[in-house]
């Protein structure tokens, strides 16, 4: 059954360029780290891009048009996902980009979109100068301004702890910018961050800034990074007789977090874009289509901004009229109250989403939805 899925929808895919007499594709293109340490953010997203336009094309396309995606993978490496912009703008003539899930990697494309003026769709990433690169580039998510109070409320209001420690990665952007936001709303609302350490992407040994942060009496312990390392951070903490409560960002959200962590992730928690327990029927509907579409596989947070920013693009085209930059430009910047299964949508005038967080907790080795904060 697994072969006879991909089969039947080239099939169908065939069917819709028949009934659309011929017409040319729209050519839309995503890049996303599908191999590589971080491939599970874009394997996600792709998962939820590619769902949504099975759906788009049974539906008729755009324009007249059926719609095609055009997927290029960064290998979750430095430079690479400006070199494969370049590559889908240039040679594929793409009309506009989905991309990225990690900050960095979308910081690196983004000045490529906005030469071409060529619109880009972020479907979560998070760091806010990634919008502030030009007036092409546009996003489905949250910000780290937000998510940085939002977490930093949690550990005073719900943790109930006043002494935190800070443990991020200084060559990631996105690690840097939500230690930032955090600091600033924790200090500000009386907290005090006791020990505050760093590390690189792709240490593998953290016990030096534990026994730091172990003697600093932190009572808990805030890691902005993406999961690999937190995953380890917080086995490596364990071992030293650190129980405080962990917590991060979106970025921990990757089945290889429990994977890796295990029993040692107990107690923990972190923010993120959705959650697939969530009981709305939007929400619900997304996630039997997903299951059915993947093998049973449950949707995560970056497969349902995968889908609601392919939606919204879409959405954009129909409305402009149009594929001309300019012209889809402007109907991305007028998206207003665009429902999807992450929330709704309006872009704002720094092409922003304002957008809804929901915390999950780690209990008995599963993720637990816990509250929802909206902005």
């Amino acid at each position: 059954m697994k072969f006879l899925r991909p089969l039947a929808a080239l099939l169908f895919s065939a069917l819709v360029g028949l009934t659309a007499q011929a017409a040319t594709p729209i050519k839309i293109g995503e890049y996303g780290s599908l191999t590589g340490k971080e491939a599970s953010f874009g394997q996600s997203s792709h998962k939820g891009i590619v769902l949504a336009f099975e759906e788009l094309n049974a539906a008729g396309g755009a324009l007249g048009s059926p719609l095609q995606l055009v997927t290029e993978d960064n290998q979750t490496k430095p430079g690479e996902s400006a070199t494969v912009a370049k590559k889908l703008i240039t040679r594929d003539k793409v009309v506009a980009l989905l991309g990225e899930v990690a900050s960095g990697r979308s910081l690196e494309a983004a000045p490529v979109a906005q030469k071409a003026r060529v619109p880009m769709v972020a479907p979560a990433a998070t760091n806010p100068k990634v919008t502030q690169t030009g007036n092409y580039v546009f996003r489905v998510c949250f910000i780290d301004p937000f998510q940085g109070t939002v977490m930093a409320k949690f550990a005073k209001e719900d943790l109930k702890v006043t002494k935190v420690a800070v443990l991020s990665s200084v060559s990631n952007a996105y690690s840097v910018g939500l230690a930032k936001f955090f600091r600033e709303t924790f200090t500000a609302g009386g907290g005090e961050i006791v020990a505050e350490k760093n590390f690189s992407e792709g240490d593998k040994d953290f016990r030096a800034q534990l026994t730091a942060v172990k003697a600093s009496g932190a009572e808990a312990v805030f890691v902005p990074s993406y999961y690999t390392e937190a995953a380890l951070i917080v086995r490596q903490a364990r071992e030293l007789g650190i129980n405080v409560p962990f917590f991060g960002g979106d970025g921990w959200e990757a089945p290889q977090l429990l994977q890796i962590g295990g029993d040692a992730l107990e107690g923990c928690y972190y923010s993120t874009h959705f959650s697939p327990e969530n009981q709305d029927p939007t929400v619900q509907q997304f996630v039997a289509k997903f299951k059915e579409r993947w093998n049973g596989e449950t949707p995560d947070a970056f497969a349902a901004l995968g889908y609601d920013a392919a939606y919204v693009l879409v959405d954009a085209i129909k409305r402009a009229g149009s594929t001309e930059g300019p012209k889809l430009r402007a109907a991305l910047a007028e998206t207003k109250d665009f429902a999807g299964v992450t929330g709704v949508t309006t872009i704002d005038k720094n092409r922003d989403a304002s957008k809804p967080a929901a915390i999950l907790a780690i209990k008995g080795g599963k993720l637990t939805f816990l509250k929802t904060v909206a902005p």
